[in-house]
């Protein structure tokens, strides 16, 4: 058996030296790769290859990603305006009507997304991307079909992932350029609103409080401790007209005298209003609500020391004093007794010599 690099092995034209040389650089370089595919171990498609991301050193980059991770305190929560791949018009009018209602804080996306399908697992992955994308922690689909006409899915998410949905069908929609008002009524952009929820279904019926829910996280912008009363200048009143309906519509306020301090309000209609029919919900599971719900432990209250409690004379503190011994004080160098000595001192001294002069003048 003759080795492969054996020139004698070879063919005539292919026994010069050179020539090999010249074939080993043309065959080694696509050679190679392909060895070393062979010669790695096997992995199965649905393997997957953990690589290890490193974390961003800059500053800017850093905060911007600390920004978005989940927190004990959550600001106001930005929301995703998305459509499937088939709309109405009736829906695209929703979906930019609620844009209107929430321009400062929500992104708009106009194409149609194939691939989102919140209910249907593994549908939500591309909704879950927009999420992180954006950074979103509230969505408004809207889609259209034979069996779902009209329908909007509006839905929550916990660090970016779907915590909760809920399914509902728009009819009976009246939008902003139908009411008359006047114009001076009208809500300025980003402004506080009241939100009313009236019957009692909300707080019997379990679909109505999942909706009453997301309403109020849709709609109520940023948590605040403190609100004057002077820049409220909306409202937003949902019904519950059945266990399944719920009639939504938004109103402008006014504000006039009562002859009291507290003024009299009255309610305009200013739009969009429309009936939002219960169809499907999803709440989360136990697990899921529990890590989403949690908050900031209390810390426990340091121990004061000779500090006590009573009921009638509530807080009683013992202040503990040192024996003074005054005989071993250093008294200040420039005590007033010590000022006064000095001064009559010197216009002693002035005295005596104003008389020691007169006498030599008289004896001279």
């Amino acid at each position: 058996m003759t080795h492969f690099l054996d020139p004698y092995a070879l063919p005539p034209h292919w026994q010069n030296p050179s020539k090999i040389k010249c074939a080993l650089r043309r065959f080694l370089p696509v050679a190679l790769p392909l060895l070393l595919l062979l010669l790695l171990p096997h992995r199965h498609n649905s393997q997957v290859i953990m690589m290890n991301i490193k974390a961003q050193k800059k500053g800017r980059i850093r905060r911007e990603l600390e920004k978005r991770a989940p927190k004990l305190v959550e600001t106001g929560k930005k929301t995703l305006i998305l459509q499937g791949t088939k709309t109405s018009g009736l829906l695209n009018s929703v979906l930019t009507e609620i844009y209107h209602l929430k321009k400062e804080s929500s992104v708009r996306y106009t194409r149609r997304n194939d691939k989102v399908r919140p209910f249907e697992s593994g549908g939500e992955t591309s909704l879950e991307f927009y999420s992180q994308k954006t950074d979103c922690g509230m969505f408004v689909f809207g889609s259209h079909s034979k069996k779902r006409p009209d329908n909007l899915i509006l839905g929550r998410m916990y660090d970016h992932h779907i915590y909760d949905l809920v399914e509902v069908g728009v009819e009976n929609f009246k939008s902003m350029g139908s009411f008359v008002y006047d114009k001076k009524l009208a809500p300025k952009m980003g402004s506080k609103p009241f939100m009313a929820f009236i019957g009692e279904g909300f707080e019997s019926v379990e679909e109505l409080k999942h909706l009453k829910e997301v309403l109020l996280d849709l709609f109520r912008g940023e948590v605040v401790e403190n609100l004057n009363l002077a820049g409220i200048d909306r409202a937003y009143v949902c019904t519950a007209l059945s266990s399944n309906r719920v009639f939504f519509t938004h109103c402008a306020l006014r504000l006039k005298k009562s002859g009291t301090i507290v003024p009299r309000m009255e309610l305009v209609e200013v739009g969009p209003s429309m009936d939002l029919v219960l169809r499907r919900h999803r709440l989360p599971n136990d697990g899921l609500r529990k890590e989403a719900m949690k908050t900031a432990a209390d810390k426990p209250k340091k121990k004061e020391k000779n500090v006590s409690r009573d009921a009638i004379q509530g807080k009683i503190g013992k202040v503990y004093i040192p024996d003074q011994q005054l005989g071993d004080m250093n008294l200040p160098n420039k005590a007033k007794g010590v000022k006064r000595e000095r001064r009559e001192a010197k216009m002693n001294k002035q005295a005596n010599g104003h008389a020691s002069k007169k006498q030599k003048a008289g004896s001279d």
